[in-house]
């Protein structure tokens, strides 16, 4: 397996992490992360107000959301591209306790393929509508609400290909796009517990700056009513 580590060069708080990644994942490199600010400033990837898809997105894209779907879209392309079965993919703030990863490496190495997307979240928040397979306390199942953030996952190729076809126009985050299994027709699987959580606050704070618009309440209530809208449309197995 390949991992792909998507990290800003620009960004010398993580270099140290970056190079501990490259040294404990397997058959590692370093992608270029993609600059949301240059982005949206030469308008090089179309962009929408979040009424491409049912529901419609609440929140104006930020600069940091922007990149952070090219990043990931970018390794999308280079499985392809490299013809790759599948490839992991990391964010340049990834942390590993390395018992419970090996446990998760495991069911990857017998359940990945072509088709596969299995997220490896920090956050354990999500419910299994089925459970795939079980390696000590890993479980490898179908969550019934995909789960949000983008931290680790494994991307194969087919499923690669799909992800790219179904998002030739950005209308908002990558990990709400890919809750949208209605969308892009792309099962998702989640391994928990995994072993990975985030150095984010140690490595200098988020690169994905907070949106402000709007009173809080009003945030809030936007982001509950989203949330319930998704919830609405859990995987079956």
């Amino acid at each position: 397996m390949h991992s792909l580590i998507i990290h800003m060069s620009g960004s010398s708080k993580r270099a140290a992490n970056v190079e501990h990644l490259l040294y404990s994942l397997p058959n590692a490199e370093v992608t270029e992360a993609v600059n949301g600010r240059e982005a949206v400033a030469h308008n090089i990837f179309p962009l929408r107000k979040g009424d491409i898809h049912a529901p419609s997105y609440p929140f104006p894209l930020s600069p940091g959301e922007v990149g952070c779907f090219l990043s990931h879209r970018a390794c999308w392309q280079r499985i392809v591209d490299k013809g790759w079965d599948y490839a992991l993919i990391v964010e340049d703030d990834l942390a590993l306790q390395q018992a419970e990863w090996q446990a998760a490496l495991s069911l990857i190495e017998t359940h990945a393929d072509t088709d596969s997307f299995i997220r490896l979240p920090a956050k354990r928040r999500e419910s299994p509508a089925a459970i795939i397979d079980q390696n000590g306390a890993a479980k490898l199942f179908l969550p019934r609400v995909i789960g949000l953030q983008t931290v680790a996952q494994v991307v194969g190729r087919n499923a690669a290909e799909n992800l790219l076809a179904a998002s030739t126009n950005i209308d908002r985050p990558v990990d709400t796009f890919l809750q949208m299994h209605w969308v892009h027709g792309q099962r998702i699987q989640t391994i928990l517990p995994n072993g990975v959580s985030e150095l984010t606050d140690e490595l200098g704070g988020s690169t994905i700056q907070k949106r402000k618009s709007g009173n809080k309440l009003s945030r809030e209530f936007k982001r509950a009513l989203y949330r319930a809208h998704v919830s609405a449309r859990p995987q079956t197995s």
